[in-house]
């Protein structure tokens, strides 16, 4: 059967038409020879999400994005369509996280495998995340850095305005002056350290020969050593003596002799005795005084006229 040029040419055109869907299809990633099945996912936002953004599993393309839309006029709320390789076998309760594919900001969708036993079916809804695109990321790195900033330039204000009322003239002058009392003192300490050096430098000799006699006596005590050692126990000797000793008896009686002695003087004061009288009384130590001159008239006497108290006889005869 021959073909009519008609027919030839429908060919044609029908054989570029199904050429030209393919290539669109393969434009769009899309495989016109596959299975596939659909899935839904709702966001909040989608953040530059549009049709035809891949879709990924461990790095490896397993769908695309079909359509996106408002659920409603009235909602905000976004639905997003996918299209899954229905051979690729996803848990039910995975996750479709919507995240930068690229440093340009493309946008496309991340499967975050569940561990559900129930695979996902036509029609089903994926559980949805957002990740912070670049400008978010930076934005919220950078926002508290902001405000730290500002509370540091807040903060140097404030410090800067107390330096400024605590540094005010007067201040500066005392400051001024303290520099220079502070400069003269460390002068002075120079002068006082050369001093020192010229005279540790001028007495090095007797200091030396002070170190040596400080050797010398510590030299002569460790070799009398056992002497030292013998008068400590002498001393210890000696105390422990003391100790055994008994003083408290001594020191009584001594107490109780100057107690008599002073009550005797007390009496002697008084007039009390014969004693007290002769101190006391003016006429026993007149009596007294003239009876110690009459008895030196009587030895004065006896002594030029003997015979007068003494007779004295030779061969029976008395002169």
């Amino acid at each position: 059967m021959k073909l009519t040029k008609e027919i030839k040419i429908g060919g044609v055109v029908i054989f570029a038409i199904l050429a030209f869907i393919w290539g669109v299809n393969f434009l769009k990633s899309r495989d016109i020879f596959l299975q596939e099945k659909t899935c839904f996912a709702f966001y909040k936002k989608v953040d530059g999400l549009v049709n035809s953004n891949p879709v990924y599993l461990s790095g490896i393309k397993v769908g695309y994005v079909k359509n996106v839309e408002f659920v409603s006029v009235n909602s905000s709320e976004v639905k997003v369509t996918l299209v899954f390789n229905n051979k690729i076998n996803i848990p039910k309760n995975s996750i479709a996280k919507i995240y930068s594919a690229d440093l340009m900001g493309s946008r496309a969708i991340q499967i975050i495998m569940g561990d559900s036993k129930e695979m996902l079916a036509e029609n089903d809804i994926l559980k949805t995340e957002i990740e912070a695109d670049l400008k978010e990321e930076i934005n919220r790195q950078v926002v508290p850095l902001k405000l730290k900033a500002e509370e540091l330039m807040s903060s140097f204000d404030s410090v800067l305005i107390a330096i400024k009322l605590v540094f005010n003239e007067n201040t500066r002058k005392n400051l001024t002056y303290s520099f220079e009392n502070i400069k003269i003192s460390l002068d002075n300490i120079k002068n006082m350290t050369y001093n020192v050096d010229t005279l540790v430098s001028n007495q090095r000799n007797r200091l030396s020969q002070i170190i040596i006699n400080f050797e010398s006596i510590s030299h002569n005590i460790r070799n009398n050593n056992d002497k030292i050692s013998n008068i400590i126990t002498n001393f210890s000797a000696l105390s422990d003596t003391l100790v055994k000793s008994n003083i408290n008896q001594t020191i009584n009686n001594t107490n109780k002799a100057l107690a008599d002695v002073a009550s005797i003087m007390n009496k002697i004061n008084k007039g009390e005795g014969s004693l007290g009288m002769l101190i006391n009384n003016d006429s026993l130590y007149n009596n007294l005084q003239s009876s110690a001159k009459n008895l030196d008239l009587l030895l004065i006497d006896l002594k030029k006229n003997p015979e007068r108290y003494v007779n004295i006889s030779i061969f029976g005869k008395k002169k």
